[in-house]
């Protein structure tokens, strides 16, 4: 077992919670042994994470199908800050607890030296790792309830791999710790921190094949991992019309919604779009919605649009009316945005260097994917020349998502594995 900086100060952020007697069968709540604890490191509205909203598909999911579920989660909303945003304590959300516990930042100094040793692929040791991995967001409360009430859970599902959430708190309980990893092909996955965390879990949920396949390449896995996927939700409807209407957008346009930084491919797709401007002028405008700042000269001249955090019927209609949508990250393990796409019916634009997003754009042939900022702009201008033809090719794109990515689907192969790894009673 790893090491952890368990050593934590439980005064000074108890005076942050407000009293929250356990849940049990003699007050109400569901018995013990019984419970399953989606961990997450955020929850919320305005919380912006492909990891987060598949655990919260997932907890409500199997709510609502008559499991006992909690989530347990951090005060924070921002994953740039870890600054305590939603008041700490037990809430009830569409049926759901949700428990939020307050985050305690590191001086950060240790993960900075670190991280830039990891990213360079240098041999790190032990200590460091350790050091890097607590010189950021903790969350000691959270540590402390699990540790004081683990016999109330049934299972305890974290996601992802890489946050302290993670790390720290699925090793109380290992033995009924899952783990959907959301796993990328990336230096810090392969530090030993992780690799006994994932090795040692209870089990593990993939979300996609390429996902598994990776995990496999990388650690000596056991029996106990399954490929459980993840959900789709399908709109009511589209409004595409209102949608360019609301932001005044007057001609064709790519779009890319989510987190606008460096690790999501957001300054390598904004250097692509600004050298297709340069060669083809205003014909077709780049279109942005999340969080995360854009500071480029185009965004001044309209060529790139920010419609801000959208309302889930808004972007929903922004795929819509997109002429394609642009996946610029090679870090996948899902890629939610991109299966949304291909359920409105529109084309997707992807970085090969992804192998999950280059599997579902050569299982569904609704796309193209690019391997460097020449072939991204040979993809422009297809749309550009070819919009038609273009939008005809991913009519397939919508039936591949209903065919495969469906929540209650999702949710039976959760319930297969529960059953198989850790059925009721397991641990009583």
């Amino acid at each position: 077992m790893i090491q952890l900086d368990n050593n934590f100060e439980r005064s000074a952020s108890e005076k942050l919670m407000p009293p929250m007697p356990p849940l049990s069968a003699s007050n109400g709540g569901p018995p013990e042994g019984n419970i399953i604890a989606f961990v997450s490191p955020r929850f919320g509205d305005g919380v912006v994470g492909g990891a987060e909203a598949v655990m919260a598909d997932a907890a409500f999911g199997l709510a609502r199908r008559g499991h006992n579920v909690e989530i347990l989660t951090t005060c924070a909303k921002d994953h740039f800050t870890w600054a305590n945003e939603f008041p700490p304590g037990r809430t009830v959300v569409d049926g759901v607890s949700v428990t939020r516990f307050p985050t305690v930042l590191g001086e950060g100094s240790a993960r900075q030296r670190v991280g830039d040793e990891i990213l360079a692929g240098k041999q790190v040791s032990i200590q460091d790792q350790q050091l890097w991995i607590n010189d950021s967001l903790r969350c000691p409360e959270m540590w402390h309830h699990v540790f004081d009430n683990g016999d109330r859970y049934r299972a305890l599902i974290f996601a992802p791999y890489m946050f302290w959430t993670t790390y720290a708190v699925a090793q109380v309980h290992p033995a009924k710790s899952i783990i959907m990893p959301c796993l990328h092909d990336e230096e810090p996955a392969r530090l030993d921190i992780f690799r006994e965390l994932l090795e040692g879990a209870g089990g593990l949920w993939f979300l996609t094949e390429p996902e598994r396949d990776l995990g496999q390449r990388m650690y000596n896995l056991g029996d106990r991992q399954a490929i459980v996927g993840a959900s789709v939700a399908v709109p009511n409807q589209y409004e595409p019309t209102s949608f360019t209407s609301k932001f005044n957008i007057d001609r064709p346009f790519i779009y890319y919604a989510g987190r606008r930084e460096w690790g999501k491919g957001w300054n390598a797709l904004l250097d692509g779009y600004s050298r297709f401007v340069s060669q083809r002028g205003r014909q077709l405008a780049l279109v942005t919605s999340g969080v995360g700042s854009i500071d480029h000269p185009l965004e001044r001249s309209n060529d790139i649009i920010d419609v801000g955090l959208l309302s889930d019927d808004d972007r929903n209609s922004a795929m819509a009316a997109a002429a394609a949508y642009l996946q610029p990250s090679a870090m996948e393990s899902f890629s939610r945005t991109v299966l949304e796409s291909m359920l409105a019916g529109t084309p997707v634009i992807a970085n090969g260097a992804s192998d999950v997003v280059q599997w579902h754009v050569q299982r569904s042939n609704a796309g193209l994917v690019y391997n460097n900022e020449a072939e991204l702009i040979e993809c422009l201008n297809f749309v550009t020349d070819h919009p038609e033809e273009f939008k005809r090719a991913a009519v397939g794109g919508r039936q591949y998502v209903l065919d495969h990515f469906q929540l209650e689907d999702v949710l039976r192969r959760m319930e297969y594995t529960l059953d198989q790894w850790l059925p009721v009673g397991a641990f009583v």
